[in-house]
This record gives structure tokens, C-alpha cells and sequence, in this order.
């Protein structure tokens, strides 16, 4: 078992065989899912995002953490396991490991999707609409969105706090 897979070895594991939606986008499952072994893609407005095949992936975080529906589509391409937790909120908050593992894989997704906007940046540079590219840029660099208070126990509704 690779030692990336170790922080959730106690959770339940769930198999899928190739084709099946594992998570679809606007339901909200409140699942944080970690890929065992198989092959995934993300589908998110039928255009295909990602693919992976790498264990430790994992899907559904987005979701869990913002109390909100699923932002894409997670389909099977071949059969592949999974680890399932139900509560991810509460399982991230009583295992450091996990909850380090998810914080890097969402942090290497920001920083993509930062480079990626610089280069688009660079690429259009001098161009009338670049404009819109320096409003999302300034919004994903610099200003916080507005905060969820995390609730204190599953009987507790995530508010919202004004910046």
C-alpha cells in the first residue's frame, strides 16, 4: 500500500466498475473519496478536466469543505476502489495525516491554476479584454472569500462571516 494511503486504511472502501459515475456534479453526497487503485476522469460541463490513475487522488473535497454541491463529475474509466468517508470534515479534523494530504493536493491545484493564468496573462498581454484576466487574477492572489465558520458538531450549520 503506498504510505499516502496509509492515513485512510481504516476507512470503508468502495468499488466501481469501469463507467460508473462516482460522483456527480451538483449533487451534493458530502463524500471525500481517495482512490485505492483504477483509473478516473473529472468531467465537469461534459468537458474533461483530469485524468488519473494515481492512488491517493482525492475527490469530492471541494464539496465537503464548502458545504456545496460537487463542482464536477467523477467517472470510472477503468474499475477502481476507493476509500470513502462519510463525515470528512470530522475525519480531517481528528487525523493530521489526511487532512495534510488533502491541504498539499489542494494547494498544487491552486498553484496550477495560478500559473496558468499568469501564462494566459503573458500570452495576451497588451490585448483590450486582458482587463478580465487581472480581475480574476486579483481575486484568486489577493482578496479572501468570505469565510465558513466550521461547525462545532454535526447538529451546527455553517454560517457565513462577512470579510
Amino acid at each position: 500500500m503506498p504510505v499516502v494511503l496509509e492515513a485512510f486504511r481504516d476507512q470503508p472502501e468502495k468499488a466501481f466498475e469501469a463507467g460508473e459515475t462516482v460522483l456527480a456534479q451538483g449533487e451534493r453526497t458530502g463524500l471525500l473519496l481517495v482512490l485505492i487503485e483504477g483509473t478516473v476522469e473529472v468531467v465537469k460541463d461534459d468537458v474533461k478536466v483530469a485524468m488519473t490513475s494515481e492512488s491517493g487522488a482525492v475527490f469530492g473535497d471541494l464539496s465537503a469543505l464548502l458545504d456545496a454541491p460537487h463542482t464536477a463529475s467523477v467517472r470510472t474509466v477503468k474499475a477502481s476502489r476507493f476509500y470513502v468517508i462519510a463525515d470528512a470534515r470530522g475525519f480531517l479534523q481528528q487525523s493530521p495525516d489526511a487532512c495534510l494530504h488533502v491541504c498539499v493536493l489542494l494547494a498544487q491545484r491552486l498553484d496550477a491554476l495560478n500559473k496558468y493564468l499568469v501564462d494566459v496573462k503573458h500570452q495576451f498581454q497588451g490585448h483590450d479584454h486582458i482587463g478580465i484576466l487581472d480581475g480574476v487574477l486579483d481575486l484568486l492572489m489577493h482578496r479572501h472569500p468570505r469565510q465558513r465558520v466550521p461547525p462545532s458538531d454535526s447538529t451546527v450549520r455553517s454560517t457565513e462571516v462577512a470579510d
